[in-house]
This record gives structure tokens, sequence and C-alpha cells, in this order.
């Protein structure tokens, strides 16, 4: 099977070159759809110079937020399977082909990585205090029983997530194909993954708004979809 890895990148400019040579290296049959969100930091140009056969770069004019850049390359995919890919170093593309085999094994539709495990160091920062608060409101509101709700790492079949309408701009996206999959009793399959966590100072843009928005976006959609 063929995975897409759909990458939204917005001023990245850092780590991006590095990002699409470690995904490229990935041992798993793949193409990779780009999407620049109207970065300002060079970042357009460096990804012009990275496309090529199996790499596929579209830009937004401005930005348009996460969401809606996962949004643009879900249009453009060819992949049997799709995953999440963001284009800082946190998470490791050598992950993939553990991600992708509960879904080759015929076991899953649907995995998510988990960040949540002894093989991590995860700390006791504000952003793992919020990814445990919204995994604990997923399992809550959908008696799910996952541990990372949070994680970027979401592998799907591609039919699967191109029959979830989605409405999501910004970072609502995790909490809203979260809620929507687990509706449709789709269950998911959690796989370990490695992370290495950077800080706001190294470029992370998650923010309080974000967290507040997730919880709004789980409550929403446990009512409609």
């Amino acid at each position: 099977m063929k995975l897409s890895v759909v990458i939204p990148v917005y001023n990245e400019a850092r780590t991006v070159a590095e990002l699409v040579s470690r995904v490229a290296s990935s041992p798993v049959e793949k193409e990779l759809v780009i999407v620049d969100d109207g970065s300002s930091d060079g970042t357009g140009a460096a990804l012009d110079a990275l496309s090529g056969p199996g790499v596929r770069v579209i830009h937004h004019p401005v930005n348009r937020g996460k969401g809606m850049s996962i949004r643009t390359a879900l249009e453009q995919v060819s992949g049997d399977l799709v995953i999440v890919q963001d284009a800082d170093l946190e998470y490791d593309p050598a992950d993939y082909p553990a991600l992708i085999q509960p879904i080759l094994d015929g076991r899953a539709q649907v995995v998510y990585g988990t960040r949540f495990h002894p093989g991590n160091q995860m700390g006791y920062s504000r952003f793992k205090i919020a990814a445990r608060m919204l995994t604990w409101l997923v399992n809550l509101l959908f008696g799910a029983r996952i541990t990372d709700e949070a994680t970027c790492y979401k592998v799907f079949k591609t039919e699967v997530i191109k029959a979830i309408p989605l409405r999501c701009e910004r970072f609502e996206f995790c909490p809203e194909i979260t809620a929507k999959v687990l509706k449709r009793g789709i269950a998911i399959v959690e796989v370990p993954i490695r992370y290495a966590a950077r800080t706001e100072a190294e470029g992370k843009k998650i923010r309080f708004r974000d967290g507040v928005e997730a919880f709004w976006t789980l409550l929403k959609y446990r009512f409609v979809d």
C-alpha cells in the first residue's frame, strides 16, 4: 500500500529540509503532499527546491491554518493510506512502518501514535497536562480507551478520512477528526512512537486558546456532525 504523507507547513524554514529528508528515508512506499500555509520566512522557497518525483508542494497565498492545510492536501492524495506529519522534528518518520502495520494486518482502519509510554520522557509541561485532559474528555464523551488524542501521528485508510466531512481551519483538526471517527463506530488503535518535544522558544506554535478550542470542538461534535 502507498502512504500519502500530508505535511502542513507554516514558517518552518529551519527544519523543513531535514524533515523532508527524514520522511523520504522512511522505508515505506509513499508520496509527500506538502502545503506551505502562507509562510513568510523563506519556507516556500525551501520547499520549491525540494519538490520533485513523489514530492508535491502546494502554496496557500495567505495563512489559513493547519486544518485548512490538511484539507487542501487531502484533495490531492493518491495513496491507500494517509498520515499527518508536522514540519518540525518532534515526530520521527522512522515510526511509519509500525504505525501502518495494524492497517496492513487488517486489525485497524485508524491508528494513532501515542507519546505516552515508558520509552518517552514527556516531563510535566502544560502541553502534557492539556493533552492528558483532552484525552480524558474524549474517553468520557465517546467511550473510547485511547491515551493520546492530541498526537500528530494519525493514520487513516484514505477512504475513511475522505468520507468524513471536515470543517477545521486551525489546530482543531485533531479533536474534530477524533470525534467524528469515534462517532462512526471506528475503533482507534494506538502504537507507541518516539517524541522529542520542542519549546515555544524553538518554534512551538500551539497556544492556550488552541487548547480551549480543542475542548469546545470535542463537546460540539459529541452532539453535532
